[in-house]
């Protein structure tokens, strides 16, 4: 019996998890590779320190959270970087002749021998989660290599200067993107985005420069202005790297590139080009599965409208919304929505356009309307699918709308998309797309708004003195505002002293009651819609927002910027 099957029903016995959740854990890992403790972790079917606090007891060693270590650079030199992969371990500190290492697997002798051969020292083991190990590597191992020093790499003569009207053949491009200091750079590039959490990176041409900037927690950062000579190598070797014609500058084209980093982590990049008067912009998406929160708890949701929520997504029928602008983590919702449903005896198909992350035991079809596949023509082909939970990645079109609509009244859940500002908004954008107002109080079961709001850093993060007006403005109770306690991050290393690190969630989940129906069916405005859902307990964006700051999770900044005129 391997040591993953044995962990495994080591897990199941001790009730961590349960039988469902083991197969569904070990069928990902016969898909993805890994450790099953970091497929069961990853699935959120068991916490890191519940699995960490597991082993220690199993293997009777101690337990070690690696986040709590500066561990010295003459520690990491003793064990080279691909022994660290090939075991999945990092060396902690050292005593006299004895080396401490931190490992996934403490069951490893193989592993435990090969560190004795190589250092010289006696081996003493802790036990860290797959995860932790996996960051320390990366925090450790990974180069740090600046911007600056790879500049350096350029001669004048490295690259040659190409004007923006010169015709440029295919040979030409391939060499300069071949040559070793853009490829440096350009690595770079991605790898820097990835440690700094980006969710995109923007390579820009213009007359005279060329810019690169990160998305970081919806905000764009430059990073660095590369010489404006290298925009055609650059480019070139994004290109090359996503299977993209080189030698097309005049038409917009998409790609993907995917990156391998360390043993169980893969990074894609969604690539796309378009061509404008100083060259082409280059916008790669990161996609990282593993940083994917699939665990509803985790998303933002109050504890009373998590049950809310969870109770109307387990309705056998109906459909539910999801509204938001572009960026405010509306697919992430309904993945996690589809997570939780997603059971052996349930058959669940989406129409993603485009799709993001690929999930086990979901049937996932990808939209092409060139040739003639959209959301309504997938949506037919799902209903002759026998179908018990349909995704729609967006509902654009009166087409669309009615088959979704339709469909949720025929005993189907039906999960969709819309760009509104707020909840009650979208009853009046399907009734202006042609849907009739009775099929809409008839199908319509939840919807819910949601934006993302940056987190104050944690490691920097101050109490700071607001006005109580300003607060009474925002929309604090009075009974509320001498009690509420506002924080700001300051700053520091950590958050790349922007003072945020990460984002959370704040819903607007409106229930459709019975009297909201009749609200609907009689024809009322959004506004009227808004008084009678909050009347009933609904929590507006903003209330919700001042929720997340009241606990100090935000800032006043987040606050009024993202929920203005609400």
């Amino acid at each position: 019996m391997t040591s993953g099957a044995r962990l495994g029903e080591l897990l199941v016995r001790e009730r961590l998890i349960t039988p469902l959740q083991l197969q569904q854990a070990v069928e990902e890992q016969r898909n993805t590779g890994g450790r099953l403790g970091y497929q069961l972790t990853k699935m959120g079917f068991i916490e890191e320190n519940e699995l960490t606090a597991f082993l220690s007891k199993q293997y009777g060693v101690p337990s070690i959270d690696l986040n709590d270590f500066d561990i010295e650079p003459d520690i990491i030199k003793l064990i080279p970087k691909e022994v660290v992969l090939k075991h999945q371990v990092i060396p902690v500190n050292r005593t006299g002749s004895t080396l401490i290492v931190a490992m996934a697997d403490p069951s490893n002798i193989f592993a435990i021998d090969d560190i004795k051969f190589l250092t010289g020292y006696n081996v003493e083991v802790v036990v860290a989660s797959e995860q932790a190990i996996e960051s320390a590597v990366e925090k450790y191992y990974t180069s740090n290599v600046t911007f600056d020093d790879v500049m350096l790499d350029f001669d004048d003569d490295d690259v040659d200067v190409i004007d923006a009207d010169e015709d440029m053949n295919e040979l030409d491009l391939e060499k300069s993107a071949g040559d070793a200091p853009v490829i440096k750079l350009v690595n770079l590039i991605l790898l820097d985005a990835i440690r700094k959490g980006a969710s995109d990176i923007h390579v820009e041409p213009f007359e005279k420069q060329l810019r690169v900037r990160y998305r970081i927690d919806g905000m764009l950062y430059e990073v660095m202005k590369p010489p404006v000579k290298l925009k055609h190598a650059i480019t070139s070797r994004i290109k090359i790297m996503s299977q993209l014609d080189i030698a097309e500058r005049r038409l917009p084209q998409d790609g993907r590139i995917k990156l391998k980093m360390g043993k169980n982590k893969e990074m894609d990049f969604r690539v796309s080009v378009l061509p404008v008067i100083w060259g082409e912009k280059i916008v790669l998406r990161l996609l990282d599965k593993s940083n994917l929160q699939l665990d509803m708890t985790k998303l933002g949701f109050e504890e009373k409208i998590l049950e809310v929520f969870k109770k109307s997504i387990h309705q056998p029928y109906g459909m539910i919304l999801i509204t938001g602008p572009t960026g405010s983590g509306k697919t992430t919702t309904l993945y996690s929505v589809l997570s939780e449903l997603n059971t052996t005896d349930t058959n669940i198909s989406t129409a993603e356009d485009p799709v993001e992350y690929n999930l086990y035991g979901i049937n996932q079809v990808q939209m092409h309307d060139d040739i003639g596949l959209n959301f309504s023509s997938a949506l037919r082909s799902f209903l002759r699918q026998d179908p018990d939970i349909i995704l729609v990645g967006e509902i654009r079109d009166f087409e669309t709308a009615e088959i979704a609509i339709k469909a949720s009244l025929t005993g189907h859940l039906v999960l969709s998309t819309l760009h509104t500002n707020d909840a009650p908004s979208s009853i009046s954008r399907l009734l202006n797309m042609g849907i009739e107002p009775f099929l809409v109080s008839a199908a319509v079961i939840l919807i819910g708004a949601q934006r993302l709001v940056r987190k104050s850093c944690n490691e920097c993060r101050e109490v700071v003195e607001v006005p109580r007006q300003v607060l009474l403005d925002l929309g604090v109770h009075p009974d509320e505002v001498e009690e509420f306690e506002i924080q700001r991050g300051m700053g520091c290393r950590v958050c790349n002293n922007t003072g945020y690190k990460g984002r959370i969630a704040v819903y607007e989940i409106m229930t459709m009651t019975e009297e909201l129906r009749e609200f609907v069916l009689n024809g009322a405005s959004t506004l009227e819609l808004k008084r009678e859902a909050i009347r009933q307990g609904m929590k507006s964006l903003r209330m919700s927002a001042l929720t997340k700051l009241g606990e100090g999770m935000t800032s006043l900044d987040e606050v009024s910027r993202l929920t203005a005129g609400d």
